[in-house]
């Protein structure tokens, strides 16, 4: 693991007795002594601490923040224009064929754009940024650990290091005061609950870290149940459920797409594969990201493929994402099937070692979110 770069939190998680494990060029906790099972079940109880500071951070700041906003327009498909200040959204930037590049969160800061992008894209889309947005200051931070506390305690916990946090609604930013050190925090996170991420000074993050798990409702969660738990709040991992050969629209993140950037209103297509999305958008996508519940007990993963009746001769589609949901008590998957087999209650069938097995389509989330609107 020499090779592997290491977050500002690295040795709190190898005194907190973490497996390490090779992650996006990280070195990354997988779990602690708690186990995976656990720490989803604490999450989604208490509250759950994750190191994401391998989550690559930028900054898009032009001569106004509508010009920075004109400006990523023209790469994501989303109303960045019209996004209140202290305020964030979900996007995606696509590719000319309508495919996903990467999916990010950014928020309105004023007088520029904070981005947060996935860890193994952070290098292609700030290159991506810096060729496209002509103009553009783009600056990656490379001085801030990024923290995420989830769960259903995560509001009171953090209001103990300042009340302000309270006054948080889902998907606000702001910088707050936290232990005499300004973090940026938003009310938001990967998990389906409410929870918080926070951008801390490098030097501080450790100090910040600790004193959230002296907290006797927050344990220290690792990369196991941080995917089991983006997986039953039906959310897409990149890479896996979404990628470069899939669209918005076909991934059931429609959504995400403003009205304003659909064709007719007022700022409509202007970035790459809006033709395959718009089209997409009207018409329907001719195959759906769906949720499959697998009959029984074991669990179907990744690249299973996924067959209309048990002696079809082709697959017709295949899961990118499965595995245990600890919350629901069963197996659950998402994966994708052609539209007309897209229809909650079809049955497919899942090929797992040599046999054909039963999964019904179910609708997604398979947890309800617990975000605070």
């Amino acid at each position: 693991m020499s090779e592997l770069r290491r977050t500002p939190l690295h040795d709190l998680h190898v005194n907190s007795g973490a497996k390490m494990v090779p992650f996006a060029g990280y070195e990354m906790p997988v779990q602690y002594p708690l186990g995976v099972m656990k720490e989803h079940l604490h999450t989604r109880q208490k509250a759950g601490l994750f190191d994401v500071s391998h989550m690559g951070q930028v900054l898009v700041k032009g001569h106004n923040y509508a010009e920075a906003a004109e400006a990523l327009e023209r790469l994501i498909p989303v109303d960045i224009l019209d996004l209140a200040e202290n305020r964030q959204r979900y996007g995606f930037f696509t590719n000319d064929a309508g495919g996903i590049l990467d999916d990010l969160m950014l928020a309105n800061r004023g007088d520029h754009i904070f981005v947060v992008v996935n860890a193994a894209c952070k290098a292609a889309d700030i290159a991506h940024m810096t060729t496209h947005l002509n103009g553009m200051n783009i600056t990656e931070v490379t001085d801030r650990a990024l923290l995420a506390l989830q769960g259903p305690a995560a509001e009171a916990v953090l209001a103990t290091l300042n009340p302000a946090i309270a006054d948080m609604a889902f998907m606000d930013v702001a910088t707050i005061d936290l232990l005499g050190t300004e973090c940026w925090v938003s009310r938001s996170g990967y998990t389906g609950e409410d929870g918080f991420e926070i951008s801390v000074p490098e030097d501080h993050a450790i100090t910040l870290a600790k004193a959230l798990l002296a907290h006797e409702d927050v344990e220290a969660i690792g990369l196991g149940a941080r995917d089991s738990l983006r997986l039953e709040g039906g959310l897409c991992l990149y890479g896996h459920d979404i990628d470069t050969t899939t669209t918005p629209v076909e991934a059931g993140l429609s959504w995400a797409v403003q009205k304003v950037r659909r064709s007719g209103d007022a700022r409509a297509g202007g970035f790459p594969g809006a033709d395959v999305i718009l089209a997409e958008l009207n018409n329907g996508p001719q195959r759906k990201r769906v949720g499959l519940l697998p009959d029984g007990r074991a669990p179907m993963r990744e690249g299973v493929a996924l067959f209309a009746h048990p002696d079809d001769p082709n697959a017709i589609g295949h899961i990118t994402s499965g595995g245990f949901g600890p919350t629901v008590g069963t197996p659950v998957a998402m994966g994708y099937l052609p539209a007309e087999q897209a229809i909650p209650s079809t049955q497919v069938y899942g090929e797992l070692r040599g046999k054909r097995l039963p999964l019904t389509v179910t609708p997604l989330p398979f947890t309800p979110a617990n975000f605070k609107r």
